[in-house]
């Protein structure tokens, strides 16, 4: 009968145990010195070890040729512990056995003395699932246990096992392991099995395995049934229903260009493909993971390997990386009860894609952080940019030909300048392609909440370009007075508009159906010209 790799190659001595040396060498001195503790409570996430190491104690303390604190597998009473035909070591599952009949039915069998061997010995695994009721029965007895008697508890949740019990035991706490110690188990026992594995398939499967190289080892056995003994990369993707490293990082590639349907193609792609939905949105959170880790902690990121990688830690902000992981996570956690993961992970990309959809702070600190970093880079603007040292002159050169401001008027917020040889500018019937969307995701994060919301691509406003003036159209006259009451964002729409459109222009903002601005009437000159002309028209009143 075939035996899973995880249990042929479980360790029988201490020395055999990867990644938990600091246990593994206390337990031994205790054994060579002679000072065990009556009681035991091993601790640690899965796959670490502990019910191997309780394994190993039960036998070290009943061998009859102890060697240097390990057992020696030898003697009668280590083979018959390994065959599982020794009645005074019991392994018992407190998920089944976790009511308190069953614990007085133990603790009234524990006082009686060993038959085959010198220590009668109880693994209890997974004890925080024991009652309350089930832990106070164990308490007295774990507590004066007599000589003979020997209790390791092993657990994966400490929080859950009560106070008493803690201080009546000696806890050891067994680290996660490394993927470094995983991957290295793996290919030993791939050696000794004579598969064919490469060595980044170890190191894949050892990531996969999140610290458990029980996990691990059930990936090797899986992935070399399924493709005749040879494990490759390719082979553990198509196993594990996984879409790689290569398609993942173009897939968060079309997400930093905010490329929607892209995305969902490549995704329907995958899904076609009968790629699983968990495991592809584990691997973008994975990879969006590296790439938030090495920027913000270089040194500690994982899988830098690729200059495409390298490229996209450069294009997405920590702030952008940080709500993709958050996004991902919260999709996965609501796949448990989902009446359609397909949906939920096409509307997960969609939302990672076109951030302005959502209004919770995540997504508004991944639009600042973009736009600062765009501005920060010159790449604010991409069709009407220009040169910091031409904007400097220019700024300069406006600056000497404005009028004489005196004491008592207020400064003007600086307008940019336009280009010394800008080009044709956009005529009455329209905007530059593309304008009112960089225009709308730069102003909405500086108004104030109430008018936040009329930004948006579809929003209460719609521009028009007549001359030197933008016209906001308003949807309703209530929307127009709501903008023309707050002069600070009309100064900050004003300013926004005249760097986007690369000349000084005024902002007009009026309600539909009102009619259109005409350049030849006389309060069109008074509206371009601001304040200077109500100074004159207050002077002749």
């Amino acid at each position: 009968m075939y035996q899973a790799l995880y249990r042929k190659y479980r360790p029988q001595t201490f020395d055999d145990v990867v990644g938990q040396r600091s246990v593994t060498e206390t337990l031994k001195s205790q054994l060579v010195s002679g000072k065990l503790s009556h009681a035991y409570l091993f601790t640690g996430t899965r796959g670490t070890g502990k019910t191997t190491c309780a394994k190993i104690l039960a036998k070290a303390v009943n061998c009859l040729d102890l060697q240097n604190g390990n057992p020696c597998n030898r003697c009668e009473a280590c083979r018959a512990i390994d065959a599982g035909s020794c009645v005074d070591v019991l392994e018992i599952d407190a998920a089944s056995n976790n009511g308190v009949d069953q614990v007085r039915a133990l603790r009234d069998e524990a006082i009686y003395s060993p038959s085959q061997v010198r220590r009668r010995v109880y693994i209890i695994d997974e004890v925080h699932m024991l009652s309350i009721s089930a832990f106070n029965a164990l308490l007295k007895i774990i507590e004066e246990p007599p000589e003979h008697l020997l209790f390791i508890l092993a657990t994966t949740e400490l929080h859950k096992v009560p106070a008493t019990i803690l201080s009546r035991c000696q806890r050891f706490s067994f680290r996660r392991l490394s993927a470094e110690d995983i991957a290295d188990r793996i290919a030993y026992v791939a050696h000794q099995e004579n598969i064919d594995l490469d060595p980044p398939a170890a190191e894949l499967l050892s990531r996969l395995s999140g610290g458990a190289l029980r996990d691990g080892l059930s990936l090797l056995d899986q992935c070399a049934s399924a493709s005749g003994g040879s494990v490759t990369m390719q082979s553990v993707y198509a196993t594990l229903g996984m879409a790689g490293e290569d398609a993942t990082t173009e897939l968060l590639q079309m997400i930093a260009d905010h490329d929607a349907g892209r995305a969902l193609t490549e995704f329907s792609r995958q899904y076609d493909g009968g790629k699983d939905l968990s495991a592809m949105l584990g691997e973008l959170s994975a990879l969006a993971r590296d790439l938030l880790v090495s920027k913000v902690a270089p040194g500690l990121e994982q899988g830098m390997k690729t200059d495409l990688r390298k490229r996209l830690a450069e294009a997405l902000t920590s702030a952008e990386l940080l709500r993709i992981v958050s996004t991902v996570q919260k999709t996965l956690s609501g796949f448990a009860t989902s009446a359609d993961r397909r949906l939920d992970t096409e509307l997960c990309l969609i939302e990672l894609c076109s951030p302005a959809l959502t209004d919770d702070g995540k997504a508004l600190s991944a639009r600042v952080s973009r736009l600062e970093a765009q501005i920060a880079s010159g790449e604010a603007v991409a069709t009407k940019a220009q040169p910091a040292a031409d904007t400097a002159k220019l700024t300069t050169a406006a600056r000497r030909q404005e009028p004489a401001r005196t004491a008592e008027e207020p400064a003007k917020p600086a307008t940019p300048a336009p280009k010394t040889q800008p080009k044709a500018a956009p005529s009455d019937s329209g905007l530059p392609t593309g304008f009112w969307t960089k225009f709308s995701a730069a102003v909405a994060p500086q108004m104030s909440p109430q008018l936040r919301g009329f930004f948006t691509a579809n929003g209460q406003l719609h521009p028009d370009l007549r001359g030197d003036t933008l016209v906001l159209e308003a949807q309703t006259e209530f929307v127009a007075n709501l903008l023309n009451g707050d002069k600070a964002a009309l100064a900050r729409i004003r300013d926004h508009a005249s760097y986007y459109l690369g000349k000084p222009v005024q902002v007009l903002v009026r309600a539909a159906g009102k009619n259109p601005l005409r350049e030849e009437d006389p309060m069109t000159a008074l509206l371009q010209f601001g304040g200077e002309h109500s100074d004159i028209i207050n002077i002749k009143k």
